[in-house]
C-alpha cells in the first residue's frame, strides 16, 4: 500500500455516503495500492493505514468503523464471502518481548494475517498479528483471536477458543466437550 496517497484517499473516501458508491471507492481503495475485487464493499468510515500489502476477494463486505493497519512485510489476505461486522481490528504490527529492557514492549514486527473464504468476523472482535482463519469459520462477538483456527469452527472468547465444529456426516454443529 501507498501510505500518503492512501491517507488523502481516507479523507476523500469519508466524505461519501457510507453504505454507497463502492465501485468508486475500491477503484480509489485499488489507486492506493490495495488488492481488491471489483465486488467487494468496503464502507466509506472504515479505516486503512500502513506500508504492508492488502488483498480483499470477491464479494466480501468490510463494516462499519474497522481498523486494519498492514505494516511492511507483512500481508493481510481477506478471501472470497468474507463478512466483517462493525469495530472490528485486524493488525499485523506487534513488539518483541523484552523484560530486561526499558520498555517490555521491543522492537515492532510484523507477521501476516489470512481470513479463510466464506468466513464472518463478529461485531468488536480483534484479529492479532500471524493468524491464519480457515474457512467459513465464525468469530463471535467481542472475540480476540491470537492463534490459527481451524476451517468450519466457532469461536469465541477472549483469547479466542474453539466453541464448536461443522461435522459433515451429521450436517450439523457439534459442540467442543
Amino acid at each position: 500500500m501507498k501510505p500518503k496517497i492512501l491517507y488523502f484517499i481516507g479523507f476523500i473516501i469519508r466524505l461519501l455516503p457510507v453504505s454507497r458508491f463502492f465501485r468508486l471507492k475500491n477503484t480509489l481503495f485499488k489507486f492506493a495500492g490495495i488488492k481488491l475485487h471489483k465486488t467487494a464493499r468496503i464502507y466509506s468510515n472504515v479505516k486503512i493505514y500502513g506500508n504492508g500489502e492488502l488483498r480483499i476477494g470477491k464479494d466480501s463486505f468490510i463494516g462499519h468503523d474497522v481498523i486494519i493497519i498492514s505494516s511492511s512485510p507483512a500481508v493481510i489476505e481477506i478471501g472470497d464471502f468474507v463478512d466483517i461486522a462493525p469495530r472490528v481490528y485486524i493488525g499485523t504490527g506487534s513488539h518483541k518481548i523484552q523484560p530486561k529492557s526499558n520498555r517490555i514492549a521491543g522492537q515492532g514486527k510484523t507477521l501476516s494475517i489470512k481470513i479463510g473464504n466464506g468466513s464472518w468476523i463478529g461485531a468488536n472482535s480483534s484479529i492479532l498479528p500471524g493468524v491464519t482463519i480457515g474457512e467459513k469459520v465464525i468469530v463471535a462477538a467481542g472475540s480476540v483471536v491470537t492463534k490459527d483456527i481451524e476451517p468450519y469452527s466457532v469461536v469465541a472468547g477472549v483469547p479466542a477458543v474453539q466453541k464448536k465444529r461443522w461435522d459433515f456426516s451429521e450436517e450439523t454443529w457439534v459442540n467442543n466437550d
